[in-house]
């Protein structure tokens, strides 16, 4: 092993806002003090309840992927781990997630978006 992951960083326009939708999705804590780094208005942390931090960090620049548009591919994607498919799916869009597709057909997972356009999966377990 050459490395510990510490933090998965997602680019967008306020890091704040971001950081509230995933606390609502995963629960946590939001810029819980951490000695590894400082945050601000530039650079938030969600520190979950698994133990897992994801940081957010302002691009103001950014442009977020569009599901399915080869031209603008989606860089990578969160799968987040359910035990229904469905159950989640009012809180999430009253969040700021946006569906993307359900996959129907017996597939175990539903790909959304976050507020800043990052997709993420949920997977049935």
């Amino acid at each position: 092993m050459i490395a510990e992951l510490q933090c998965v960083v997602l680019d967008c326009p306020d890091p704040t806002a971001l950081a509230e939708f995933y606390r609502t999705v995963l629960g946590g804590t939001v810029n819980e003090p951490d000695p590894r780094w400082s945050t601000d208005a530039e650079w938030t942390t969600l520190h979950t309840p698994t133990g897992q931090v994801l940081a957010f960090q302002r691009a103001l620049d950014h442009v977020p992927p569009r599901w399915q548009d080869p031209t603008s591919p989606q860089q990578f994607h969160l799968d987040l781990q359910v035990p229904d498919l469905h159950g989640p799916r009012e809180q999430l869009l009253a969040a700021g997630a946006v569906l993307l597709d359900e996959h129907t057909g017996g597939t175990s997972w539903h790909v959304y978006a976050d507020p800043a356009g990052h997709p993420f999966c949920l997977v049935r377990h």
